[in-house]
Parts: structure tokens; C-alpha cells; sequence
């Protein structure tokens, strides 16, 4: 079994913000309501060690939540040093809404070699639609702020964008290259068998990739579309969106609850869960858990309808948990499985063109 590679720690539990999408407030698992706002010393410093005990050579550290920046540049930094003490070869991501990215946040940030990514969901009136304050104010104005600031930055990690088939997607990919990210991750909303996805995304996303792809040079990097591109010529995957690579995430909550894949919660009450901690067990144990297990499982975790479909080694069934119906578990085609087969029977056929 591969070793965890990502270590995706909660620093802070609570939010700033009221995305009506969000699948840790919005949608079905509400278990951050019994854990503590903040992560604690007691608990980096546990989980420290137990990413040193896993594989002290490969740890890349996510800085998430929630919000991350909601613990304050002191905490951050300490949790940043005693990680770093106990892990010489870690490297630090975070994951910000970009609200309360301030220069002297940034300064800090990018001293501790820390990349930043920042969420944004297009032009301003669309983001705003979506990714409110509590009482209903947008929060374009100060993700602009944000991106500004990190715009040609060594610590710009790239932009994150989840996709709403209601709004124009060359207008929403345009707006997103106003900030010249070096990467755009385009992310289908967590839907399931239960809550299927409208209609509508293969031609978002269609759309979106001819834009990209027929453009006189690169303007950045779209990941999702990278992937299915270098699976089309036959490579390995590193994304949980399509292919077949082994899923290397572990989550890490505020109270040190050791969990799958937090998008899991998007699917039922407790999806995520393992029954650790890092106060009580190794991550050598959570790789042993049945659900960590079968999201590593390549091929064995697929449906006989994906095996039957001709481009399962690329598609993958798609993202793990857009695959859950009750009663079935996940051993299902995704949600998104129609969205999913004609997007890349449409990059093949372009990238087929260009190769000949």
C-alpha cells in the first residue's frame, strides 16, 4: 500500500465565509460542530510525529480549514517551525478564500516557503453569488485584494475555481487569467447519486478546455485537463479527478482526528471517518482503514459498468466521492459520468488531431 504523501492539517475549523456550496458547513456531514475552533499545539506537535514515524522523507503539509488564515500569522508560524523541526524535508501548501490575505500575512507566508492557493469562482458578480460573508456581502473585493497581491509572486500557488454551468465559461476562465495563475484547479461541485448534477458541464467544461487549448501560447496550467491529456497519452495520473494512481491524501482535524478525504463529507454523515487519532495510533493504521483501502484500489474499485467503458483507465470513475448512493456505497460510476465520458472522447479526438 502507497504511503500517505499529503497531509492535509485543519488549523482552524471555522470559516469567514458562507459559501452556499461548501461540503464541510453545507452539505451532509456536520461533525465540524463538535471540534474545537483551532487546532492546538498538543495536536501539530502530535501529528508531527506521526508524519515522521510514516515517512519522514516525503511530506507535503496542506494548511487548511475552514479558513487557515483564522489562526493568526503566530500560530501558523509556530505550527509551521515545529513541523519543520521535526520534518527537515516538509513543504507547505495552503488553501485560503483570500479574504484576510493581508502583505504582512503574505511576507510571512512566503518566508516559511509556504505556496498559497486561493479560491475564486470568476468575474465578480458571479463569484459573489456564491461565496458570501454571513450577512450577505460578496468577498470578490478582497479575494481581488488577495490576488493582486500574489499575482507573479514567488508563493502564488495558483487559483482554485468550482464550477457553476450558469455562468459563461470563457468569461469565468478569462476572468480567472486576469490574475495570471500559474495553475487553475476547475473543480465540479460534490455531487452524488442522491444529489445528482444538472445538466450542463461537459459543455461548460468543453468550452472551457477549446479556449485553453487552441490558445496561441499557454496562459497557464488547467490541471484537471492536464491530466486527462498526459492519460490520454498513456501516463499516470495525479489528481483525485480521473485516472486510476492511488489516492496518497490523509486528513488531519482540529482535534487531531485522523479522516479520509474531507470531500467525503459531502456524501453522509461520517463518510470520512476512521475512528483515529494521532494521539492513539499511527498513520500506518489509517492506511489498513476499508475506505482508504478501496480508494487505492485501482481497478478492483471500480463498477463492471466502468470496467466495461472504454476509457476507465482515464476517466477512473472520476472524483471518489461524486461515485456514493445509499445502499451501494462507492462502487459506482460517478455522478458526473456522462460530463466525464464526452469531455475526454473530446480531448482525445483533439489531441488525436494534433499528434497525427
Amino acid at each position: 500500500m502507497p504511503a500517505f504523501r499529503e497531509f492535509v492539517m485543519k488549523v482552524h475549523q471555522r470559516c469567514n465565509l458562507a459559501c452556499d456550496y461548501c461540503y464541510v458547513y453545507e452539505l451532509a456531514d456536520q461533525s465540524w460542530r463538535d471540534r474545537p475552533a483551532a487546532m492546538s499545539p498538543a495536536v501539530w506537535q502530535a501529528a508531527a510525529r506521526r508524519i515522521a514515524e510514516h515517512d519522514p522523507q516525503h511530506a507535503d503539509v496542506v494548511l487548511h480549514g475552514g479558513e487557515p488564515l483564522l489562526a493568526g500569522r503566530d500560530a501558523l508560524v509556530k505550527i509551521i517551525g515545529d513541523l519543520r523541526a521535526t520534518l527537515p524535508s516538509v513543504s507547505f501548501r495552503l488553501q485560503t478564500n483570500g479574504a484576510l490575505l493581508t502583505p504582512q500575512m503574505l511576507t510571512t507566508l512566503a518566508d516559511h516557503d509556504v505556496r498559497i492557493g486561493v479560491s475564486l469562482d470568476g468575474p465578480a458578480a458571479q463569484h459573489d453569488r456564491r461565496r458570501r460573508h454571513r450577512d450577505g456581502r460578496g468577498s470578490h473585493v478582497l479575494v481581488d485584494r488577495a490576488l493582486r497581491l500574489l499575482a507573479d509572486h514567488p508563493a502564488y500557488g495558483g487559483i482554485l475555481c468550482t464550477v457553476d454551468v450558469s455562468a459563461d465559461p470563457v468569461d469565468v476562465y478569462e476572468a480567472l487569467l486576469e490574475y495570471r495563475p500559474p495553475t487553475i484547479d476547475l473543480l465540479l461541485p460534490h455531487a452524488n447519486w442522491e444529489h445528482p448534477p444538472g445538466p450542463g458541464y461537459a459543455d461548460w467544461m468543453i468550452t472551457v478546455f477549446d479556449r485553453w487549448y487552441s490558445a496561441p501560447t499557454r496562459e497557464t496550467g488547467i490541471r484537471l485537463f492536464e491530466e486527462i491529456i498526459n492519460l490520454v497519452l498513456g501516463g499516470t495520473s495525479r489528481s483525485d479527478q480521473v485516472g486510476l494512481s492511488p489516492a496518497p491524501v490523509v486528513v488531519i482535524e482540529s482535534d487531531g482526528t485522523i479522516e479520509q478525504v474531507d470531500s467525503l463529507k459531502s456524501a453522509y454523515q461520517g463518510a470520512a471517518a476512521t475512528g483515529l487519532n494521532v494521539f492513539d495510533n499511527a498513520l500506518d493504521e489509517a492506511l489498513r482503514h476499508p475506505g482508504i483501502v478501496a480508494r487505492q484500489a485501482g481497478l478492483k474499485a471500480l463498477a463492471p459498468s466502468c470496467l466495461a467503458c472504454p476509457v476507465h483507465d482515464i476517466c477512473g470513475a472520476g472524483h471518489y466521492a461524486h461515485r456514493y448512493r445509499a445502499g451501494a456505497g462507492f462502487k459506482n460510476p460517478s455522478a458526473y459520468c456522462a460530463d466525464l465520458r464526452r469531455l475526454i472522447d473530446h480531448v482525445a479526438t483533439r489531441i488525436a488531431a494534433d499528434v497525427k
